[in-house]
């Protein structure tokens, strides 16, 4: 809570206090010297606190980056590429589905018995 109050009130409350000051003298030479000047440190004030969240997000990028090549180092893809397509699995081999190599004749089996193979 405290940081919202200096990147956006306190700025706010210099400006206000540099336009009083304008207004309390009369806007006279002296009341809008002295006005503009706290004007523009409330504009310093804000431009500073702009310029260092800048920064910050750089750092937060340079971080993200930074894991991200991590990530790239150990699984060899970066993280938000889609994963590789896993390959089918192996196919079994089929059977034989030509003419039975004794051409489809029954064989005596030695005990009486006719089959087929």
């Amino acid at each position: 809570m405290s940081m919202r109050w200096v990147r956006t009130w306190l700025p706010l409350a210099i400006i206000v206090a540099g336009l009083v000051v304008a207004a309390a003298t009369g806007f006279s030479e002296t009341g809008l010297e002295g006005g503009a000047l706290m004007i523009s440190a409330g504009l310093s004030v804000w431009l500073l606190n702009l310029l260092y969240r800048v920064g910050v997000r750089g750092d937060h990028e340079r971080d993200a980056e930074d894991s991200a090549r991590a990530y790239y180092a150990e699984h060899g893809v970066w993280p938000d590429d889609a994963p590789p397509p896993t390959p089918p699995p192996p196919r079994a081999e089929p059977e034989h589905r030509g003419p039975p190599p004794h051409g489809g004749k029954p064989i005596d089996s030695g005990d009486g018995r006719r089959r087929r193979r």
